[in-house]
């Protein structure tokens, strides 16, 4: 095993450093790179692996270092080109990506912690994704609960406090109520979030707690047996409210209205399209009636009607079927060509009929055996022409 100065844990800040190259090897795609030391952190405990550049010295040469991962304590750096040991490199790290996850990262730390201390739930299962981050907890918690943790955690980050890494002697870790989600041996970290958490971590944090800015709680669902909250911190805060704000904008400009008065302009304009509904609704309705009594005792009825939703199109079958004495057929055109459909014979089994005419006009569908809805793909013309045959 090849050993590797792990320089984020000596310096969370360090955005360069220099490094020999210890060993290449060859991977499934691209090749594996180990170092001296590295400031690159490994994937782990929910937080994904940093991302940058070797720059080769004395040369032009630059290698994109995609990802990296811990593997039998070996820190492998995964490269498209490979390096010859000995090689001198300088490592790049970027570091919005970095600052970014050691913001989510803290920031879940927080949450966690308090939540522990308010309800006793654990952290059960932690994603750091690139838009947000979603940690399980294994009991349930309502909306208020977390706007109340929501308002205890912004408090405490803006208190500014130094976040606190040791590595405890095992007399003295016996003693401490940290967080962890499973037994730990040998050289354990701890991570103290003063008056928040107490959680043994090997990932990457901001040095205060001020750096993390803020923290958005974003929703919460029940999931197993406790919820899954998702959440996002720092920098991430803003781009979200930016992107909420925006949207806002555009509603209050279509409504007419001052923006802290759109949820009121809305709530109006649902009053008034559900008022019009109803109008439509009946309407409609007295259309039907109409169109169903020219088709009394007709027999078989054959109707084309354009841009009816199904709930339409199965009033007016259902009208003229209890006219005509026959069967009824009612089709209406959609958007793209196809045509929906409702056919209905009061007393009548429609099934051998309806299996017939879908494999016939590529349609599909059914329902009860006096009444089924479905859809084709096929013309007018095609439609006319299976009824008649």
């Amino acid at each position: 095993m090849l050993e590797t100065i792990r320089l984020y844990y000596e310096d969370v800040y360090k955005k360069t450093f220099q490094a020999k190259v210890l060993d290449c090897r060859k991977g499934k795609d691209g090749y594996c790179v180990l170092l001296d030391q590295s400031a690159f952190y490994p994937e782990g405990g929910g937080q994904p692996s940093d991302q940058g550049v070797f720059l080769v010295d004395g040369t032009d040469t630059k290698l994109l270092v995609r990802e990296v991962h811990e593997k039998d304590g070996e820190l492998l750096h995964y490269t498209e080109a490979p390096l010859a040991c000995g090689t001198i490199i300088t490592g790049v790290i970027n570091w919005e990506r970095r600052f970014d996850l050691m913001q989510q990262h803290s920031g879940e730390h927080m949450v966690s912690g308090l939540i522990h201390e308010a309800y006793g739930y654990d952290n059960v299962g932690f994603h750091m994704g690139s838009d947000v981050i979603t940690i399980d907890f294994n009991g349930e918690l309502t909306a208020s609960q977390l706007a109340e943790i929501e308002s205890r955690v912004n408090d405490k980050i803006w208190e500014n406090e130094e976040i606190e890494i040791t590595y405890p002697s095992a007399e003295v870790l016996s003693r401490l109520p940290y967080r962890s989600k499973k037994e730990l041996t040998g050289k354990v970290r701890i991570v103290r979030f003063p008056g928040v958490d107490l959680c043994a971590c090997c990932g990457t944090h901001v040095v205060h707690t001020g750096e993390i800015g803020m923290v958005k709680i974003l929703s919460v669902i029940k999931f197993r047996e406790g919820v899954r909250v998702e959440m996002i911190c720092g920098k991430r805060v803003l781009a979200y409210l930016n992107v909420i704000e925006e949207q806002n904008h555009q509603i209050s400009v279509k409504l007419s209205a001052k923006p802290e008065n759109t949820a009121r302009a809305v709530e109006r304009l649902a009053q008034e399209n559900y008022d019009l509904k109803g109008r439509i609704a009946a309407i409609e309705t007295e259309m039907f009636e109409m169109e169903s009594a020219k088709w009394e005792d007709a027999g078989d009825v054959l109707l084309f009607q354009e841009a009816l939703d199904p709930d339409a199109i199965r009033k007016l079958t259902d009208l003229v079927m209890n006219r005509c004495k026959g069967r009824c057929a009612v089709f209406s055109r959609c958007e793209d060509g196809s045509y929906k459909y409702a056919i209905g014979e009061a007393g009548g089994d429609l099934r051998e009929f309806t299996k017939n005419m879908n494999a016939a006009l590529n349609g599909r569908g059914g329902g009860k055996p006096f009444f089924v809805q479905g859809s084709v793909s096929a013309s007018e013309g095609e439609i006319k022409a299976y009824f008649e045959r």
